[in-house]
């Protein structure tokens, strides 16, 4: 048997967020299995809340260097992870990516020939970075009275690509640039289907823990065994969730007798790596800041584990977005907002639940600490609570 409240301690200690660890940048990334980037600007208060020594530029550097890239992957989102991740994720992400466009063009895509405009938007990226706007233009010449932004958004789920980093404060303005991920990176991107059985792409590590150095092979089970290492004990349904791949049971079957098995409330199976760390349910859990889109928030089915249900709608937006959070004895406890009037930053809790002194005094402590990252030139700070 496994309660809530155990689940919430291990996955805590997996996205290191019971204590900050004392890993890199390019480290944090594969333990959590990348960070959500729809925004530039949320996996550095990701990494900034999860690592015990954490600098802009330790993300910089590793993506100007090439050893993280921000890439679409997981659900057709945006995500900032290791190359060697993306190089082994990216082609299971395929059915995934496949079944978005078949969405979107299911009421648009008349007259529109994805394989054509996919092999457009290669020749148009090959050797150059540019933005989308760039290339709906582009093909808008050569294709008139198609929709243009159907077209590009299936050609970018269809085609490998890397986001450049550029000059921005936070590495990418509001409107980067593109390149073929196989340029960028100076290695074609694998085209297996990771759900194959004998799929092998390359190897990915098992960093649940400090200084592991175990790999989980290759294949749709590998992808399994990365997830359970960032974001078990989860159920089959809190995978397919997470990845956005759906008939994984039978992969998780083949995997059972490497895995140990947990019964949860309403006789839900949970699934786990064995020297998985499982911390007691009583450890203490510190206040934690959360950006927009944390992994944390949308990396199971049942997410009660970190968030009661009478919550969810504060925190997900009617325009698809996920609010900035902050945890209070390890549970969502609220939502949290930054503003700049005349040099003074200030940080803005709306707590789901009155706090008490002890919780506030933390928050603000903490918030204080944030604030300076987040807004360095400020002259002043201030954190405050609804």
């Amino acid at each position: 048997m496994i309660t809530l409240r155990a689940l919430n301690r291990a996955t805590l200690a997996r996205q290191m967020l019971l204590e900050r660890s004392s890993a890199t940048a390019l480290e944090a990334l594969e333990r959590v299995a990348g960070l959500q980037a729809q925004e530039a600007k949320p996996p550095y208060i990701g990494l900034w809340t999860r690592l015990a020594t954490f600098d802009k530029n330790d993300l910089l550097d590793i993506v100007r260097s090439r050893e993280a890239v921000r890439v679409t992957a997981m659900r057709g989102t945006l995500h900032v992870m290791s190359t060697r991740d993306y190089l082994a994720f990216r082609p299971g992400m395929q059915p995934v990516l496949d079944a978005a466009i078949n969405s979107i063009l299911k009421n648009r895509g008349e007259g529109i020939d994805v394989d054509a405009f996919v092999e457009q938007a290669r020749a148009y990226f090959r050797g150059r970075s540019a933005t989308f706007n760039d290339l709906r233009a582009e093909l808008e010449k050569t294709n008139p009275g198609i929709d243009i932004r159907a077209a590009a958004y299936a050609a970018r789920l269809k085609l490998p690509l890397v986001l450049t980093p550029d000059s921005a404060p936070w590495g990418w303005t509001n409107d980067p640039e593109f390149t073929l991920a196989s340029t960028w990176l100076g290695v074609d991107v694998p085209t297996v289907d990771l759900r194959a059985d004998d799929a092998t792409p390359n190897l990915l590590p098992l960093p649940h823990r400090e200084g592991s150095r175990g790999t989980s092979g290759g294949g749709f089970p590998a992808f399994i065994l990365r997830y359970l290492g960032a974001f078990g004990p989860a159920t089959v349904a809190d995978f397919q969730t997470w990845s956005g791949l759906k008939g994984a049971k039978d992969a998780f079957e083949r995997l059972r007798p490497q895995l140990v098995t947990f019964i949860g409330d309403k006789k839900r199976e949970y699934f786990d790596l064995p020297d998985a760390p499982r911390p007691d349910e009583d450890t203490p859990a510190p206040v934690r800041f959360l950006p927009d889109f944390d992994n944390l928030m949308l990396g199971h089915n049942d997410r009660t584990r970190v968030i009661k249900d009478e919550y969810r709608q504060r925190v997900a937006t009617a325009n698809l977005r996920t609010l900035a959070t902050f945890l209070v004895d390890g549970i969502t406890a609220g939502t949290w907002k930054t503003e700049v009037k005349k040099k003074t930053a200030k940080l803005l809790l709306d707590p789901f639940e009155p706090l008490t002194r002890a919780d506030i005094d933390a928050l603000v402590d903490e918030g204080e600490r944030l604030l300076r990252f987040i807004e360095p030139e400020a002259k002043g700070y201030e954190v405050s609570a609804r």
